[in-house]
């Protein structure tokens, strides 16, 4: 994929073998029909590649990377702005952007220590279905 094809579009980076972000990718693509967000995991080269651009170190990444024109969102920031540009009703999530970044940040790493025990996860990454394979990088 060419930087020309992804032009425009949002990038979701999720670890590719969590149960969890797997339904994240899942819940995302029939909420998003105008095909807003790409998404690819954490563990491919292409998102070693995007991370390191900017400035993450993706060894120590178990959160979900946003990159939506040139800024990169990471933890709870992250789903919230995902969230805000999704069909209605979920916009409306984005209002939890006012609890203070430390509150919304701790839980949202709770979550993330614990996603394999709670969830589940895969010895491979999700393949994409062939109708979304283009959504994938």
């Amino acid at each position: 994929m060419n930087e020309e094809q992804i032009e425009g579009k949002s990038i979701v980076l999720i670890d590719g073998v969590c149960h969890l972000c797997q339904g994240l990718v899942r819940f995302i693509i029939p909420r998003d029909p105008k095909g807003q967000f790409m998404f690819a995991p954490l563990q491919s080269e292409i998102s070693q590649r995007l991370l390191d651009a900017g400035g993450l170190k993706s060894g120590q990444l178990s959160t979900v990377v946003l990159l939506e024109k040139g800024v990169y969102y990471t933890e709870s920031a992250a789903v919230l702005r995902i969230a805000r540009r999704l069909r209605f009703p979920y916009p409306a999530a984005y209002v939890f952007i006012l609890v203070p970044r430390p509150l919304r940040n701790a839980l949202y790493r709770l979550v993330a220590r614990n996603r394999y025990r709670w969830f589940g996860r895969d010895e491979q990454c999700l393949l994409p279905t062939p109708e979304n394979r283009r959504r994938f990088l």
